[in-house]
């Protein structure tokens, strides 16, 4: 191999692998972390602000099934086939300071986290048959009329999400 096609080969694989490095971790998890910075409000007034934090998902489709033939049947089984979607629940994170309600000894702070989760849909379809069956070789090649069929398949939508609150001093 000579020297300048292994320099342009080095070239083409580090150019790769930093594209990939750096879509790498939006890509992993489905959500873009979104900051919300309340810290100069917070020195400008002088008190303590809540903090808040978001993660808005990254939607990406999927290849749909192709249809099915089945025999017996003029069009195939799915004729507008399902989407898959893939994407992630919103995320949240946030606490915020909470006057003393129970007196000194208690809970100053509360903290709601509810991280992102995996999302999961097929949007609907449809499946349909024509009026007529397939062509008879008992009826000279002709086929005969029969009632119409249609049907649609139901969306589905897979999740498991969880969150976590808390309460306690200096969260």
């Amino acid at each position: 191999m000579k020297s300048t096609t292994r320099g342009t080969l080095a070239a083409v694989v580090t150019g790769i692998a930093a594209t990939v490095g750096a879509a790498g971790p939006a890509a992993a998890s489905g959500a873009v972390p979104v900051p919300v910075p309340l810290g100069g409000v917070s020195t400008a007034l002088d008190m303590e602000l809540p903090h808040l934090g978001a993660q808005v998902p990254l939607v990406k489709p999927g290849a749909p099934e192709g249809p099915r033939y089945v025999t017996g049947r003029l069009l195939p089984e799915r004729t507008l086939p399902q989407l898959p979607v893939s994407s992630a629940l919103p995320g949240v994170d946030a606490r915020s300071p909470l006057p003393h309600v129970l007196g000194d000894g208690g809970f100053d702070h509360v903290g709601l986290d509810a991280p992102a989760s995996d999302l999961r849909a097929l949007a609907p379809g449809l499946s349909v048959d024509a009026p007529l069956t397939s062509p008879d070789a008992g009826n000279f090649g002709l086929p005969r009329p029969k009632l119409p069929q249609a049907g649609i398949l139901t969306p589905v939508l897979q999740n498991v999400s969880d969150a976590n609150l808390e309460s306690g001093p200096g969260l």
